[in-house]
């Protein structure tokens, strides 16, 4: 079972994730559960990877059967669900733009809660997540929220510019985009989780020294990615 984690799936996967879990809150050592972040630039297959890393990890089970569970876009849906904030909020909090004036305009009028409340929000949710393990968490600052975490395996997903490119307009035809629309979501996006990662968790997100593994997706298949992060995971000490 393999879920890639909307609202409605939460509950289910969180009361899957602690059955066998002892009264401490601690899991024998060989059923250590292990959690994965995902640091990705636009465009280079990092759902596609999850995804297949999600299900290559289900085939090699490492102690226990537990699902494994993909946290995208939808992770905004968790952390609302978890502090009981309305859905209307996912759209003012994207994670490649907060914007200050909205900050100001929520102080004065408390219209909603603040960008920081939020982001600390998320990151009760990101970490509550990890803890439960046999997640694969993608952005939102998951790496640096987790960094600490000896069983998450941190991993960034690079590849050329026009790769991505390639990759927007094909899977995301939904939106129609054209090539040189796709360029500018691809960089726009780029630049927007750089200053979301620096504003709110002060971190470089292309320092290398963040994560185990670095993958170019331009020159490894979405498939071989994907084993090589599940290999990575089930070796993980």
């Amino acid at each position: 079972m393999i879920l890639n984690a909307s609202a409605e799936h939460c509950l289910s996967f969180i009361s899957s994730q602690l059955q066998g879990v002892k009264p401490s809150g601690v899991s024998v050592a060989k059923n250590v559960r292990r959690a994965v972040t995902i640091s990705r630039q636009a465009g280079c297959g990092a759902l596609v990877v999850a995804e297949k890393l999600a299900q290559y990890l289900q085939q090699h089970p490492s102690g226990n059967n537990c699902p494994w569970a993909v946290f995208d876009r939808n992770l905004m849906e968790k952390v609302l669900e978890d502090h009981n904030l309305p859905g209307r909020l996912a759209r003012l909090m994207p994670e490649d733009r907060v914007s200050q004036i909205e900050d100001i305009l929520v102080d004065v009028f408390e219209v909603h809660p603040t960008a920081h409340t939020v982001i600390q929000q998320s990151t009760e949710s990101i970490l509550k997540l990890a803890g439960l393990g046999n997640v694969i968490l993608i952005g939102r600052g998951s790496t640096a929220i987790t960094a600490k975490l000896p069983h998450v395996l941190h991993v960034r997903l690079v590849a050329p510019l026009e790769k991505r490119i390639e990759h927007a307009c094909r899977f995301y035809s939904e939106y129609n985009r054209t090539p040189a629309e796709a360029r500018k979501f691809c960089l726009n996006a780029d630049r927007g989780r750089e200053r979301y990662l620096k504003k709110y968790f002060n971190t470089d997100i292309n320092d290398p020294l963040l994560y185990h593994l670095v993958i170019n997706t331009g020159l490894v298949s979405y498939d071989d990615a994907a084993k090589w992060i599940g290999d990575a995971v089930l070796n993980l000490h």
